[in-house]
């Protein structure tokens, strides 16, 4: 199969801003994880995220994250370049 890169935002909120979430999502999944961007206080968390890996192995790391409370977008617009 072949790799494909996607871009995501991830909105977390609550407890997610204080869980590794991502780190533990890269050792549950192979994937590799590239944060782009990220803004994050006690209260949300907004984190531009690209994930490189297998196609199905991505959309299985993107339902875990959504099953711990992980809003998941794809980017829209290459705003996470500038």
């Amino acid at each position: 199969m072949a790799r494909e890169t996607q871009r995501l935002w991830l909105t977390f909120s609550g407890e997610g801003t204080r869980k590794p979430l991502i780190y533990e999502m890269s050792k549950k999944f192979e994937v590799i994880f590239n944060i782009r961007n990220a803004s994050v206080t006690p209260t949300v968390g907004i984190i531009a995220l690209e994930l490189e890996g297998e196609r199905t192995v991505i959309q299985e790391a993107v339902a875990w994250l959504e099953a711990n409370g992980v809003q998941v977008e794809p980017v829209e617009i290459n705003t996470i370049e500038g």
